[in-house]
């Protein structure tokens, strides 16, 4: 597909959460988890602003696709720009499986107990959904 002339043709992604940059990069596309469902940007997009849910965000440089585990957050897209900030997010490399197992098994414990008033269950829910987020990235650098 030929490109039309003056549009860029990379983007840089700069995923930032309140402790650290995560990553910041030029890249070829962008596919982030937006609270209606998931959204894929390249260089030239028209701006742009969404909330992001927990889920994966995934991005293509050299050919490569590569993946994030995220947590709730916000996107502002540019032509040339997206930037993500987000409450936490993990490289796949950087995600201790054995971990998130236990986090899981955690979560689904509590969420067993539904009817207790001693657990909350919007926290669970939301630690399960952040553990298989976690150990579904994972696998993808296995």
């Amino acid at each position: 597909m030929a490109r039309v002339e003056g549009i860029p043709k990379m983007v840089t992604l700069e995923v930032v959460t309140p402790t650290r940059m995560v990553a910041r990069e030029e890249v070829e596309e962008v596919v982030a988890p937006g609270a209606e469902g998931y959204f894929g940007v390249m260089g030239g997009h028209l701006p742009f602003m969404s909330t992001l849910k927990t889920g994966e965000l995934a991005y293509r440089k050299n050919g490569t696709w590569r993946y994030l585990a995220m947590s709730w957050g916000y996107a502002e897209v540019r032509p040339e720009t997206v930037i993500i900030l987000t409450e936490a997010a993990e490289k796949a490399e950087e995600i201790d499986a054995a971990r998130s197992q236990r986090a899981r098994d955690r979560a689904f414990e509590r969420l067993a107990r539904w009817g207790d008033e001693s657990i909350d269950v919007l926290r669970a829910q939301t630690s399960l959904a952040r553990a298989l987020t976690r150990l579904e990235v994972a696998e993808k650098t296995q």
